[in-house]
């Protein structure tokens, strides 16, 4: 097996803004109206959070296929694959709760490189047992719209925080991933640079994948 997932202190791999100029960020791409808040309800809810946490709008309000065509990597839009019609549908399961506010604040992450080359099924337990939360694909989203350039190529993340129950209950095979588009197949040409919300399956590897994760989420109201 590769090396085990960083502990619950390890430091964010890369920091982020300051929690008031990452709102200055949300409310210059609009998340806030496409989210039905005030610019002012943002602000103030940066003014909460702790200095290196990311601020996260509650997918309640933006989900991702809102949040996912503001992406952007060397001048290209983000986008969601088109045979992802119901990316909004995964969601945070057990033992995942999120925060019950409007915007929240993740803190102490991780791309997870340590992990490439695993699978989800074998990654969730040993990101969990290391006392760490799996990112949801809501806040992968949220990192890359305030650090593009955690997006790599062949340095690209899981996030296996959200994923898609069946009627039946059983969890879909797809998980969700953030990467880069090589233009191929239905991305066409002109997205070939694109970042990308796109999916695997939960037991194949893969070694340009990693799986973001957390230290811990933050309430802000």
């Amino acid at each position: 097996m590769p090396v085990a997932v960083p502990s619950a202190s390890a430091p964010a791999t890369w920091p982020v803004p300051s929690p008031s100029a990452q709102a200055d960020r949300l409310v210059a791409l609009g998340v806030h109206e496409r989210a039905g808040l005030a610019a002012a309800e943002l602000r103030s809810a940066a003014g909460a959070a702790t200095e290196g946490a990311l601020l996260v709008v509650s997918p309640a309000l933006a989900p991702p296929s809102v949040l996912a065509p503001l992406l952007c990597l060397d001048g290209r839009p983000g986008f969601v694959v088109e045979d992802m019609t119901d990316v909004d549908a995964f969601a945070p399961q057990p033992p995942i709760v999120l925060p019950d506010d409007p915007v929240y604040a993740v803190a102490g992450l991780d791309r997870g490189d340590a992990m490439a080359g695993w699978s989800p099924d074998e990654a969730l337990p040993a990101i969990v047992g290391a006392d760490r939360t799996p990112l949801t694909l809501g806040e992968g989203i949220a990192w890359l719209l305030q650090c593009p350039d955690v997006l790599a190529r062949n340095a690209c993340f899981m996030t296996i925080g959200s994923r898609l129950r069946r009627p039946d209950g059983r969890l879909d095979a797809r998980t969700p991933a953030l990467w880069i588009s090589n233009g191929t197949g239905r991305d066409g040409n002109a997205r070939t640079g694109a970042p990308k919300v796109g999916w695997c399956w939960a037991g194949n590897r893969h070694t340009w994948l990693g799986f973001a994760s957390a230290a811990r989420r933050e309430p802000l109201a």
